[in-house]
């Protein structure tokens, strides 16, 4: 598939093909920040915080 120049329209092939791989490239970012947000939430949980324990780092430093 050759790239279009500005003149040029894409036949309605090319379209449903961009239209394809669009959807395809918005599921794997989709995942790819689903799996990074619950592999963080997984990690946090295992450090073992109990009540009177802090985290390694303060908001009000």
């Amino acid at each position: 598939m050759s790239k279009p120049t500005p003149g040029q329209q894409m036949t309605p092939e090319e379209l449903a093909a961009r239209k394809r791989r669009n959807l395809w490239l918005a599921l794997a970012l989709f995942g790819f920040v689903f799996l990074v947000g619950a592999t963080t939430v997984v990690r946090l949980s295992q450090t073992g915080m109990g009540p009177g324990q802090e985290f390694y780092w303060h908001a009000d430093n």
